[in-house]
């Protein structure tokens, strides 16, 4: 369509080419582009709380791969008369044995029945589980929170084709030749409601693995063209799985970010090798071994020299930044290249002290944890520690580590403790001479 579009334009006649051109467009309008898959059947679910009455669609409790049956009569109290609806003879079977069904867009009026409370902290805010399926949750939730939920959290059936879940009653495995479709049949009708349900700058979340990442893409472009769609990758396991391939370690998350939403920075990129973590210590390294962040190229704000008073061993000052330094240079004078082969100058100091880079053990620069002014608050409120070393890496002669937020209650909790037990020990030495 494209390339006749193309072709439409070199149509010398004006009159000729505009006919074409509406004529195509009204093609256009008839023939969907980009993901298409067909409309499967509303699915069915069961109502086990609705009674047994005449011209009711059921369905066998005890086969239900037998397919839907409509009552036909009354035998007694406790028996019905019911024949499928694809045909065939009556059958005579017991009420209890039946279970009502309803097809999507039938009349239907859900609603919440409470079932059970478990009360553990009073003052806390409360959570409700809906045990339901969860289009028709969705449509429960929608009368008092439409437009009104920050984020949707979805873990759908993944597909695999290992009959890990059913379309209108039946297993779909591999060898249903529409699986792809059902299952986007299915996503689709119950991501239009949870699209409903969020704020205008709301988050939609949504786990998958490479059985539908493809086709999941495809759809949340379509039903969400105003989010930005991120993907990402989440390793839960791995020793790795495989299906005769290659080990698989990874399965992933969509994130749809509507208005002004968008991700909150962590201190920890969960990419840092572990072997580098600070174990069983509230001190951390502020050179970052690993990860995105640790590359100049990516985070120059982060790349700064570090003044040290030898005498003291602390943190006076900070120099300019990679990204103040690159700024300030004409673009004719910058660095060709990545700036992760900058190498800061061998002899600055600052106010005539020695400063340290963030040189990792091989040499190679890499960035801080902190930005300068985060740093200087950090050394004001004594979450900073600076120790001499020999020979250190990029020739520093001090490493230097901090205290993240999440660990300084820790350390001043133990500061503490260990402050009142040297109180206690002076204490002690004391007694005794008064006494005499």
């Amino acid at each position: 369509m494209a390339l006749l579009e193309d072709l439409i334009k070199d149509i010398a006649d004006p009159r000729l080419r505009d006919q074409i051109a509406g004529e195509v467009a009204k093609l256009k309008g008839r023939k969907k582009f980009g993901l298409v898959f067909e409309q499967h059947l509303p699915e069915v679910v069961q109502l086990p709380g609705l009674g047994i009455k005449l011209g009711a669609r059921v369905a066998k409790r005890s086969d239900k791969a037998a397919g839907y049956f409509v009552v036909t009569a009354a035998v007694n109290k406790s028996k019905v008369s019911i024949v499928s609806e694809r045909g065939g003879p009556e059958d005579i079977v017991a009420k209890d044995d039946l279970v009502v069904v309803k097809r999507f867009g039938e009349p239907m009026y859900p609603a919440l029945v409470p079932v059970d409370r478990v009360t553990r902290a009073p003052d806390k805010p409360y959570h409700t589980l809906i045990n339901a399926d969860n289009f028709h949750a969705l449509q429960v939730l929608l009368y008092c929170y439409e437009g009104a939920v920050d984020v949707i959290y979805i873990d759908p059936p993944y597909n695999t084709g290992a009959r890990d879940w059913k379309y209108n009653n039946d297993y779909v495995d591999k060898n249903d030749q529409y699986r792809h479709s059902k299952w986007l049949s299915m996503m689709k009708r119950r991501l239009e409601l949870a699209r409903r349900l969020l704020k205008p700058d709301g988050v939609l979340i949504v786990t998958i693995d490479e059985h539908e990442v493809h086709r999941l893409a495809c759809l949340l472009e379509d039903l969400l063209p105003e989010a930005r769609l991120q993907m990402v990758t989440i390793v839960n396991n791995a020793a790795g799985v495989t299906q005769g391939g290659f080990y698989r370690v990874e399965e992933y998350a969509f994130f749809a970010f509507l208005g002004s939403s968008r991700p909150s920075e962590l201190e920890d990129d969960f990419l840092m090798d572990e072997s580098k973590k600070s174990s069983g210590s509230v001190w951390f390294s502020m050179i970052r071994y690993g990860g995105i962040n640790s590359l100049p190229s990516k985070r120059a704000n982060l790349v700064y020299p570090i003044a040290i008073d030898p005498e003291r061993c602390r943190v006076v000052a900070t120099g300019p930044t990679l990204k103040d330094r690159m700024e300030k240079l004409a673009q004719a004078e910058r660095p060709s290249g990545s700036l992760d082969n900058w190498r800061p100058p061998k002899a600055e100091t600052i106010k005539g002290l020695p400063v340290i880079w963030p040189f990792r053990g091989n040499g190679a620069i890499s960035t801080w944890q902190l930005r300068p002014e985060s740093l200087m608050e950090a050394v004001r409120d004594g979450f900073v520690r600076v120790r001499p070393q020999k020979n250190g890496p990029g020739g520093n002669a001090f490493s230097i580590s901090y205290i993240k937020t999440a660990t300084k209650g820790r350390y001043c909790r133990a500061s503490c403790r260990q402050s009142g037990a040297r109180q206690t020990a002076a204490r002690s030495r004391l007694e005794p001479s008064n006494a005499v």
